[in-house]
């Protein structure tokens, strides 16, 4: 019986691997994709074994992404969106679990995710009673989610607003206030407008912004109501799990390294990094995030370099990985990160 990490290796190597730079090309994301990782039993990797997720430990997690990301970023990107939603699913109760854990978990309904907005200081997606008076009357959502991914393969967008929250006399933020999780159905409508954006990479993830105008949803579809700053502590402790994308995207360069004959002492570098990932303090995460991005950077920097001039073809994988590494300097990018990458790459001396 094979475990689910031998199952994501076997996706990533023989599967998503050879079709990635066609993905990329094409501008749109075989669904078939997706639907083989529903059937290796991986869609709900966050997901308990009961509810028909994977069940695994964190390391084993951390390693799947990788692993999936070393495959194909594009598809890997859009299947990690889907795991806020299962989460959130199987820590509710009641009706709310019975309703969303299983088929989230089982990949029989796919979810985005819209929350990179609560990193900024202004409160960009706000959530409102439809009725102050009832709450059975749901909620009215306003604002711009600037970045949802899968738009057109996804059935429900997990999306945070932020609510009660407090200003000074000045109009700054005093108290921060909550962040209501709402699960929204993804149909675009009057109140629901989208918009696609085009990215240098993964622009087959179908990544859109959403603006929210007076959208109604119903109250059985808030899924969680949590303090911002709890929010804002789990979010950085939780900094480790995009650096699977990075740490994919640079183990596959290696191997395409390997193969070309470079001579090269990335691995090992790739290997301490992962290790420091691993072990390092909630405090230290940004400056090793930020080595990382810049470290995938440098690998295919070279891969470019060693196949010359055909490399900058759209049919060659060395510039799509380029293109990716670039991607994810910003991909899950803090003020911290963002630093600390600045130091590396424009000023390597302060690194």
């Amino acid at each position: 019986m094979t475990t689910a990490l031998d199952r994501a290796r076997r996706l990533a190597d023989d599967i998503l691997f050879p079709a990635a730079d066609q993905v990329d090309r094409s501008g749109q994301l075989p669904v078939a994709q997706l639907d083989q990782i529903v059937e290796e039993g991986l869609y709900g990797l966050v997901g308990p074994a009961e509810l028909g997720g994977v069940g695994a430990d964190r390391a084993t997690q951390l390693e799947i992404i990788e692993t999936l990301a070393s495959g194909c970023l594009t598809t890997c990107f859009v299947w990690l969106q889907h795991q806020n939603a299962v989460g959130l699913a199987a820590g509710c109760d009641g009706e709310l679990h019975a309703k969303w854990a299983a088929p989230l978990a089982r990949g029989q309904v796919k979810a985005g995710v819209a929350f990179a907005h609560l990193l900024r200081p202004e409160v960009v997606i706000s959530a409102e009673p439809a009725n102050p008076g009832d709450p059975s009357q749901g909620w009215i959502l306003n604002g711009t989610a600037p970045w949802v991914t899968g738009w057109g393969y996804i059935d429900i967008v997990s999306t945070a607003a932020r609510c009660n929250v407090a200003y000074t006399d000045d109009g700054k933020i005093d108290d921060p206030g909550e962040v209501r999780w709402l699960f929204v159905d993804a149909v675009a409508s009057r109140t629901l407008q989208v918009r696609p954006l085009e990215l240098s990479a993964v622009n087959s993830s179908a990544t859109y912004a959403v603006e929210f105008i007076d959208h109604h949803v119903a109250a059985d579809r808030l899924v969680l109501t949590e303090p911002y700053r709890r929010w804002r502590s789990n979010y950085d402790k939780g900094l480790r799990v995009n650096a699977s994308l990075a740490l994919g995207l640079s183990r596959r360069c290696g191997l395409l390294l390997d193969e070309a004959g470079v001579d090269h002492h990335f691995q090992s570098e790739l290997d301490a990094l992962r290790h420091r990932l691993d072990q390092t303090s909630v405090e230290e995460m940004p400056k090793a995030r930020a080595d990382l991005s810049t470290l995938a950077v440098r690998m295919t920097a070279a891969l470019v370099a060693a196949t010359g001039g055909r490399s900058v073809m759209l049919d060659q994988t060395g510039q799509r990985l380029a293109r990716e590494a670039i991607f994810l300097l910003i991909q899950g990018q803090t003020a911290d990160i963002k630093r600390h990458q600045i130091e590396g790459l424009a000023r390597p001396g302060l690194a």
